[in-house]
């Protein structure tokens, strides 16, 4: 299936450009390159490409300002990015992830664990095969066919990552949920995250929701869990292990 999927590497490194596409070829992927951050987005707006692999330090406009413009507009606003760049320290990785990066690979890098990682993405944010199916709490509704968000009846624009873990909060119908569990339905088996960048995407989400934030309550040490109500409190402790809910 891969031969079907284009993906839009963008690094002023050529030879390293290079190399991916040779390597993502081989994989059966075709390739698109830009070398710097113009180029970069007059060949997402001339062919949109399936996923985004894009160097955080590039020249002319940033690998940030790049995924900042992606996100906001409508027309691409679902193209997964794979942020690649040398800036490993996890304050880089949270920036990079706040503006809707779906991952982060520092360099050097593996090159079996870019492909590895960009198969993962692809696969979690492929349009699922299912029927049409609305989950909703309160004014908060989402499509699970569509990957449409609205809130108080306004569409909302949430990356894939945070639609599934709104999603999954509100099916578990205010249960908590850990952030391990969290990070298995948003991001899906074999990737490996650290708990903040869950707190990160929660952050983000939380944003988006405006006055109903307080909708999703952190349990400390455990995970989150959401709730039919506005309630302002955010914090509650977590139930004692062994207790007859734990």
């Amino acid at each position: 299936m891969n031969e079907h999927k284009t993906i839009l590497i963008v690094d002023d490194e050529r030879d390293l450009v290079d190399l991916l596409a040779i390597n993502l070829q081989k994989a059966g992927y075709q390739t698109l390159a830009a070398f710097n951050g113009r180029q970069a987005l007059a060949a997402i707006a001339g062919t949109p490409p399936d996923l985004i692999l894009l160097d955080l330090m590039i020249p002319e406009v940033s690998g940030i300002e790049v995924a900042r413009r992606v996100r906001t507009d409508p027309a691409t606003a679902g193209i997964p990015i794979v942020m690649l760049t040398a800036r490993g320290t996890e304050s880089d990785q949270l920036v990079g992830l706040t503006m809707g990066a779906d991952d982060y690979i520092s360099k050097p890098f593996s090159m079996r664990v870019v492909l590895a990682r960009i198969e993962a993405v692809l696969r979690r944010t492929a349009k699922p095969e299912v029927p049409s199916r609305i989950f909703s709490m309160g004014t908060i509704v989402l499509n699970t066919d569509t990957h449409q968000a609205t809130v108080d009846g306004q569409p909302v624009k949430l990356t894939l990552t945070e639609f599934r873990l709104l999603c999954a909060l509100i099916q578990a119908s205010g249960r908590i949920l850990s952030r391990a569990v969290l990070m298995q339905r948003a991001m899906g088996p074999g990737v490996t995250v650290t708990e903040r960048t869950i707190d990160v995407h929660v952050t983000a989400i939380r944003k988006k929701l405006g006055p109903h934030a307080a909708r999703i309550k952190t349990v400390r040490g455990v995970g989150y869990r959401m709730v039919d109500s506005d309630d302002a409190e955010d914090l509650i402790e977590a139930e004692a292990p062994g207790s007859p809910n734990s």
